[in-house]
């Protein structure tokens, strides 16, 4: 095992502005010596996003008011089957999805797309609420486009609950749909949504999933973010960017590195932008998880700055904590890095 070249230390800055106190993980030797002239020049033709902030951004408290320009949040039924027999298709369901549309949205016009995973305890409506009742964050994004500082885009909000609305409260259980939870992403919930809604996707082929996953992200917080992992484990093939946000896996960085050759991929192929504060329970394994990562003896995971030098960015707030504070956080900084290269 390689010995860590990454050197963590908690510094209690002065807030400026509208910035937080962060660890940033992003620099190290790797970013700049770890990639063959060819992976860099395969990385710069799909460099889309931005550059990972030094300190994670604050959501101004004016965000958190309705906005001028705002986007709509659509509710989505879509057919799929019961998880555990899925294979089978014994049981069918019909489940919901909330389905945010940017301001001024244009049938005709091609918009990147981002699923969104609740946590334990939660469902579809928990992140962004309804089109009746929606929670401060679908303000947020609103405020986040209308300013520049986000890309417009299309958010989905599915749930992994199965059977019952109150699955995502048994941990036990969670940990086993999120695992299975592939199957309805794949064939069921994205040919509903990318049939109708206008994305990269020229079809809901799996080949035209394939072809269009550059444009295609997946993040989530707590078991969102093992939801999070779990598609990175089963769906490369259709999604190049990540956003795991305190929630571990597994700290096994070469079964990790695995998972990519397997699926077929290299480092340049993906992204992933993970989070997690100092003072959240679940930081200690999650930290673990990305050092171990980072660590795999292959060098498939390198800590960069933007998707140019690196394809993996771990934040660490100082004094964060494990709530939904932080989960809106560390989506907001997440969603205005993903296809923003002007940023």
């Amino acid at each position: 095992m390689k010995k860590e070249k990454i050197f963590i230390s908690f510094v209690f800055c002065t807030i400026v502005l509208n910035l937080v106190s962060c660890t940033n993980l992003n620099t190290n030797s790797k970013q700049t010596t770890g990639f063959d002239t060819q992976e860099v020049e395969d990385m710069e033709t799909k460099n889309l996003s931005g550059v990972i902030p030094d300190k994670l951004e604050y959501i101004p408290d004016s965000y958190k008011q309705p906005a001028t320009q705002q986007g709509t949040l659509n509710k989505l039924t879509y057919q799929t089957w019961e998880s555990f027999t899925y294979e089978n298709h014994t049981q069918r369901l019909t489940k919901d999805a909330w389905v945010y549309l940017p301001y001024d949205y244009l049938q005709d016009q091609q918009y990147n797309i981002f699923y969104l995973s609740h946590g334990g305890w939660s469902n579809e409506t928990t992140l962004m609420g309804t089109d009746r009742n929606p929670t401060y964050f679908k303000n947020v994004i609103d405020h986040a486009i209308e300013d520049g500082k986000m890309q417009p885009m299309i958010l989905v909000l599915p749930t992994y609950n199965n059977t019952s609305e109150s699955d995502s409260g048994d941990y036990s259980l969670a940990l086993e749909l999120t695992d299975q939870f592939h199957n309805e992403l794949i064939n069921d919930l994205i040919p509903a949504v990318e049939s109708k809604y206008s994305t990269y996707t020229k079809d809901t082929t799996l080949e035209g999933l394939k072809e269009s996953r550059d444009h295609r992200g997946f993040g989530g917080f707590s078991m969102g973010s093992v939801n999070t992992w779990c598609t990175f484990r089963y769906c490369l093939d259709y999604f190049r960017y990540f956003m795991p946000m305190s929630g571990s896996y597994s700290t096994d960085g070469d079964y990790m590195a695995q998972l990519v050759k397997e699926q077929g991929y290299k480092p340049e192929d993906f992204f992933i932008f993970a989070a997690s504060g100092s003072d959240d329970f679940a930081y200690s394994s999650f930290r673990s998880q990305i050092m171990a990562m980072e660590n795999a003896s292959d060098n498939t995971f390198r800590f960069g700055t933007s998707e140019s030098n690196g394809n993996l960015a771990f934040l660490v707030p100082e004094g964060y904590s494990h709530d939904a504070t932080a989960n809106y956080e560390y989506m907001y900084n997440g969603l205005c890095f993903f296809w923003n290269s002007k940023r």
